[in-house]
């Protein structure tokens, strides 16, 4: 059977699987657009901005585990999609990005709306391809969704020149290749038994990786076998369910004093999918000191790359538990979880419940489940969410971390609410809000039921807190002084808007607010020095921190 490149394109969606599009359409990309519109049974889902539609299918892969899928036209509109891409590179959420291009014969002649976005996205792409050749767009297709998901996940870009969207080409429909796992070396997992027998304060930090795996249920299972206190990288939460006895919370920079102690009392770290990233390893010297550092991670390139490890397993790390479990004896760890407990119950009594934030999003417990996926932005009310909301199953915590891209947050969040179709919780700040607020209109227009927590503390909290702490209090360019009215201007896009002015307000408005079947925005005013702590930064030590605090 004959057909178009853009109908061709369409039905190798439907083979991998895709109901759910975000873009935003343009001239290169209109054959593909009608092509969406005569086959109908695609959701498409239009933004106010590509970058709103990259963020929005990056969003819908992390809530789902499927993949995000992005169309936007050449030029601007491709551009527009490369922070969105760059930020699901560095997260490891797995995206097809489709762009359209000028035709082939006028490629590299400076064409109206033409652009290499294939050498722009080479850096933050898994892979990306220029398809010349009408008989090779279905196989890119589908090799580009096999990429995306084989291995460590991430983003994929597929460039069609207008051309290869409307020349005819036979077309067969084929199943969706998946990947075959890659097989667990019984050598590596000797070595892992016999480390472990040997460990008496072991301590394993989820991330990210168990997520994307599939993990969290094989994960439980370890830490209850080896009797190990459980912390998770911000990419984690989730993971391991945060209710669970053994559980830290996070660690890091901004990580619980819990999981920093236990850190620095533990005999070996179990690194499960995650990368020892800065924020999280610091001085890889002092990292490993005194410890046996064992890493399981689908991507051999991380191996060694931030921190020297004792032993490395490469593979998906479910497979590596599915592999290691049946031939683990229960531990007897007793006494060092009822150290680590102490850890917790010191750190919960001298802990200040003051905090505004803390206040409102302990709150959200009351009008939220399991299943309720938060969304952050990026700054102070990322690290207070990561802190303060208990996330207990995976795929439930979305936020950008590898990047840290601000704006992200909204677009995320339509995603993640799409995705699932549950009542989503954006947690945001007005440094972020501002970014890509247009995206409010999406949302609306989608009549998603979104709550969206403004912090809004007139500045942006994260950079002011450094300046605060290490520049002398000069507050160069981060007291934003707007004069935003956040409640018209939700009600301008057709949203609620509400406000939290003081504690008083918190459980009336959050009612109200969760009460509401669409958008609501609630501005949530709090002190513009509130402060995230316990705070470690590179560089610094604990005491130094807490002396410029005193």
């Amino acid at each position: 059977m004959k057909l178009s490149g853009a109908d061709i394109l369409v039905r190798c969606l439907k083979e991998q699987g895709v109901d759910t599009l975000f873009g935003y359409p343009g001239g290169t990309v209109l054959d593909i657009y009608d092509a969406i519109y005569r086959d109908g049974t695609l959701r498409h889902i239009l933004t106010a901005h590509e970058q709103g539609a990259a963020h929005a299918a990056d969003g819908y892969a992390r809530a789902t585990g499927r993949t995000g899928v992005v169309i936007a036209t050449s030029g601007p509109g491709a551009t527009n999609l490369v922070t969105g891409i760059a930020t699901a590179y560095m997260d490891s959420s797995p995206l097809v990005a489709i762009t359209g291009n000028v035709t082939v014969a006028n490629l590299g002649r400076d064409s109206f709306q033409e652009v290499d976005i294939a050498g722009i996205t080479m850096p933050v792409t898994k892979h990306n391809y220029i398809v010349k050749d009408i008989r090779e767009l279905a196989p890119t297709i589908r090799e580009a969704f096999y990429i995306a998901n084989a291995g460590r996940k991430g983003p994929v870009l597929v460039d069609i020149p207008k051309n290869i969207q409307t020349e005819l080409c036979e077309y067969e429909e084929k199943k969706a290749e998946r990947h075959a796992p890659r097989r667990v070396e019984e050598s590596a997992l000797e070595a892992v038994r016999a480390a472990l027998a040997k460990a008496k304060r072991p301590l394993i930090i989820a991330g990210g990786g168990c997520i994307g795996s599939g993990a969290s249920e094989n994960l439980l299972r370890f830490a209850k076998i080896l009797l190990a206190p459980v912390s998770a990288t911000l990419m984690g939460l989730g993971a391991y369910p945060a209710s669970d006895e053994q559980f830290l919370g996070l660690i890091g920079m901004h990580g619980t004093d819990a999981s920093a102690k236990a850190f620095r009392r533990a005999d070996a770290v179990i690194a499960c999918g995650m990368r020892f990233s800065d924020r999280v390893a610091g001085d890889r010297v002092k990292f490993r000191a005194g410890k046996t550092v064992i890493q399981f991670d689908i991507d051999a390139a991380e191996i060694d790359k931030n921190v020297p490890v004792d032993i490395a397993v490469m593979a998906d790390i479910d497979e590596i538990l599915k592999a290691l479990l049946p031939t683990l004896k229960q531990a007897d760890r007793k006494d060092w979880l009822k150290e680590t407990a102490a850890y917790k119950e010191y750190e919960a009594a001298n802990f200040d419940s003051s905090l505004p934030t803390y206040k409102i999003l302990s709150a959200l417990r009351s009008f939220t489940d399991a299943d309720t996926p938060v969304v952050t932005d990026v700054g102070q009310h990322q690290m207070w969410a990561a802190q303060y909301c208990r996330i207990e199953r995976p795929r439930r915590f979305i936020s950008s971390g590898g990047l840290g891209t601000m704006g992200f947050g909204l677009g995320a969040a339509i995603g993640a609410c799409a995705g699932t179709g549950r009542q989503t919780v954006l947690v945001t700040g007005d440094g972020c809000f501002h970014m890509n607020l247009n995206e409010l209109c999406t949302a609306v227009s989608q009549k998603l039921p979104l709550v969206i927590l403004l912090m809004d503390n007139n500045a942006l909290g994260m950079v002011r807190q450094w300046q605060t702490l290490f520049y002398g209090k000069r507050y160069s360019q981060t007291t934003l002084d707007r004069r935003t009215d956040y409640v018209r201007l939700a009600e301008a896009f057709g949203a609620k808007g509400m406000t939290i002015a003081g504690e008083a307000d918190i459980l009336p408005v959050l009612k109200a607010a969760f009460a509401e079947p669409g958008p609501v925005l609630v501005d949530c005013k709090i002190g513009i020095d509130d402060k995230v702590l316990p705070m470690i930064a590179p560089g610094k030590s604990f005491d130094e921190i807490m002396t410029k605090l005193q």
